[in-house]
């Protein structure tokens, strides 16, 4: 197949790329920059040039393609307007579902599971209630618009990642950015007991469910990149803190903005989900190491950069 993808350069799309060229297929990518277009084409894919805001670029790369990933990062910062970033996301999907509408193709798109049913476990049956989930809900237009594609011969799927997606290269994401304020704060801190539970999955296994989505998803499915189900807050902590060599403590909620900063509202809250009828549909089997075991390997803590934004959840 030839792939359309978007985000064909950053942490989780330039892993989707390389899983997608080692399976066989060809890859478009989607460049807004000469060293992005540099980069793909120094793996052996091909460049279309543009960005999500230039809707004409995305319709041209779909057209041209026998299927589309969505892999573009949804960022979640102190310095990023969330609002704006969802609107500009929908626009793109919308872009790209009209170009694609009618044709058959697939269109595997990026979304997240944070959220789905706070304090239980989340499942790729639940439909996101955007009145329930508050302020975690401006993606949710984008998931109905990407299930509803389904219905104008699009075969249409939204990939939802963990919150928390490691390994080797992550330099943005939640795990460097609590990193940076353990060192920051001279300790490793959770909420209360730290019993809430975010869920995980390794970079390279995720890139691997993206390929076989695309290949092979049905029309208006929803897929969990899920291998940790729910990985307590306060073994992420510890763990942390084992390697930087600094204190774990508790902190009480009403200290988790100061403490925290922009992730606070984020910190405390128990967002299990599960990947089994991923894994029954697709036959997608998670091959790499969990996330505490890939934390304790260390490579986080070698030259890290000071993370401030966080991939898809």
């Amino acid at each position: 197949m030839r792939i359309f993808v978007t985000g064909a350069t950053g942490y989780i799309g330039s892993a989707v790329v390389r899983e997608l060229l080692g399976a066989g297929h060809q890859v478009i990518g989607l460049a807004r920059s000469d060293s992005s277009a540099a980069a793909l084409e120094a793996v052996g894919a091909q460049v279309r040039r543009g960005d999500l805001e230039d809707p004409d670029s995305l319709r041209a790369g779909a057209t041209v393609a026998d299927g589309v990933i969505h892999a573009a990062s949804q960022h979640i910062s102190e310095i990023t307007d969330p609002a704006a970033r969802a609107r500009t996301e929908l626009d793109a999907v919308q872009a790209i579902g009209e170009a694609l509408e009618g044709s058959g193709k697939p269109f595997v798109v990026t979304l997240g599971t944070m959220g789905l049913r706070l304090g239980r476990t989340g499942t790729e049956a639940d439909v996101p209630d955007a009145e329930a989930l508050g302020a975690l809900a401006l993606r949710v237009p984008t998931e109905h618009a990407v299930i509803a594609l389904a219905e104008r011969g699009v075969r249409s799927a939204v990939l939802r990642l963990a919150p928390l997606v490691h390994g080797e290269g992550d330099h943005k994401g939640f795990v460097p950015t609590l990193i940076g304020i353990a060192r920051a704060r001279g300790v490793s801190a959770y909420v209360g007991d730290g019993a809430n539970r975010w869920p995980a999955v390794h970079r390279m296994d995720a890139a691997h469910l993206y390929r076989l989505a695309v290949e092979g998803a049905p029309a208006g499915s929803r897929l969990h990149a899920v291998d940790d189900e729910g990985v307590p807050f306060r073994k992420i902590a510890e763990a942390i803190g084992r390697r930087q060599n600094v204190p774990v403590v508790s902190i009480a909620a009403e200290d988790a903005g100061q403490h925290f900063g922009f992730l606070g509202p984020l910190a405390s809250i128990d967002t299990p989900a599960s990947s089994t009828l991923t894994r029954q549909r697709l036959g997608w089997r998670p091959l790499h190491v969990p996330l505490i075991a890939d934390i304790e390997k260390g490579h986080y803590f070698n030259g890290i950069q000071h993370g401030t934004t966080a991939p898809e959840g």
